[in-house]
């Protein structure tokens, strides 16, 4: 190969084109970009940089230097729009013709019917420093949908003074991620900081005062942030030969089936330990990235490529709380909180199946969480995390 375009700027795609250099890969790498930005972190948007105590140039993944010394040809503010084999058509009319193509252009943020061009998402670092604009003391913000990145919203506008509802259409919030039972526990530090989290409500419109719901309430809003989740962004990819079910379908090692062709990051699908999922967390992005690019090159030299295998993990920062999730729960699993307390709002709880543990969240409890990593890497039963459960310290 001599050409390698990478399709976004965002974590993974920086990751792999990283990977190519470290790799030895001395040809051509084209980034291509929908943001006009360099590549920058997103988990501190929702947080330091919509809070106003970070600034944009704090976060990029990169200094300026660095960025160069990868010699990429940079493509930004151009959206990929179609994938010809190795071609990739951009939206300007042109075309980048490549002898090998790694997809990593993420998710995009899911829209309500009918919603307003003037309310607010926090996807992209241009999202954030509007909202960041309309965050004054005293200002009502209805957040829709109660998911990680709508709470840490909501947590970060308490902060700034602004009185603060979420509305979540499910019964209970986090509750994809984490199941009720936990997703309520978590949650209570809402509650804590004078923040509902109204569970079980359906929106019918968003008017300029307010928003209305279903039944007819009207809950008032000078401000509203939609955050009901995420959908790979993979549409521009019908007729391209890839295989698209909820993301871009891969195999063990993130190669889509056709030659040269690898995805990693929040629009792949992949074989992971046996189990197909698509994972959008940081660690997911970052690790997937490097990976497919090694997997690109390992191909191309005859190798036999590696299988990405990760036990998925993620975290999310609410007021002074930190939740942290190691594992996959699964619907029917039991939960035991098995450290601290709900009430104390510090405790460590594991997910099991009645014979594997699947999960372990941590609540502001970093050294006892992180000490389940090494059974879900290796499989461990759930009698065996109960029993380093029960030897840890009180």
């Amino acid at each position: 190969m001599e050409h390698v375009a990478v399709i976004g700027s965002s974590l993974a795609g920086l990751r792999a084109s990283e990977s190519l250099r470290q790799e030895g890969f001395t040809g051509r790498i084209t980034l291509i970009g929908e943001e006009t930005h360099m590549p920058y972190d997103r988990p501190p948007l929702s947080k330091k940089v919509l809070a106003g105590e970070w600034e944009p140039d704090r976060i990029l993944l990169r200094k300026p230097d660095d960025f160069a010394s990868l010699d990429l040809t940079w493509q930004l503010g151009l959206r990929a729009t179609s994938l010809n084999g190795t071609t990739v058509g951009l939206a300007d009319g042109t075309a980048i013709q490549a002898d090998g193509v790694i997809i990593a252009v993420g998710a995009a943020t899911r829209r309500l019917p009918g919603q307003p061009d003037w309310t607010h998402e926090v996807r992209t670092l241009d999202d954030t420093m509007r909202l960041r604009d309309e965050l004054r003391e005293g200002q009502r913000v209805v957040v829709i949908g109660a998911g990680f990145i709508g709470l840490e919203v909501a947590a970060t506008a308490r902060e700034r003074g602004c009185d603060v509802v979420v509305l979540e259409g499910a019964p209970a919030p986090l509750i994809r991620g984490l199941g009720a039972e936990m997703g309520h526990a978590v949650t209570l530090v809402h509650g804590d900081h004078g923040v509902p989290i109204r569970c079980g409500i359906g929106v019918a419109t968003i008017e300029r005062d307010a928003v209305v719901l279903t039944d007819g309430e009207r809950v008032p809003a000078d401000v509203v942030v939609v955050g009901i989740g995420v959908s790979p962004d993979v549409a521009w990819l019908e007729g391209s030969g890839l295989e698209l079910r909820d993301g871009i379908v891969c195999d063990a090692t993130m190669w889509t089936g056709q030659p040269g062709v690898y995805a990693a990051g929040d629009c792949a699908r992949w074989i992971n330990a046996g189990t197909e999922m698509r994972v959008e967390h940081w660690t997911n992005a970052a690790e997937q990235g490097a990976f497919a690019a090694k997997n690109l090159l390992a191909v191309d030299r005859g190798d036999e490529p590696a299988p990405y295998v990760a036990v998925p993990f993620f975290w999310s920062d609410q007021y002074d709380s930190r939740i942290q999730f190691l594992g996959r729960a699964g619907a029917n699993d039991e939960v035991r909180v098995v450290h601290g307390s709900i009430e104390s709002r510090k405790f460590t709880a594991l997910y099991g199946n009645g014979e594997r543990l699947t999960a372990a969240l941590g609540v502001t409890s970093p050294r006892i969480v992180m000490r389940f990593r090494k059974l879900l890497v290796d499989g461990a039963t759930w009698a065996e995390a109960l029993e380093l459960a029960a030897s840890l310290p009180a």
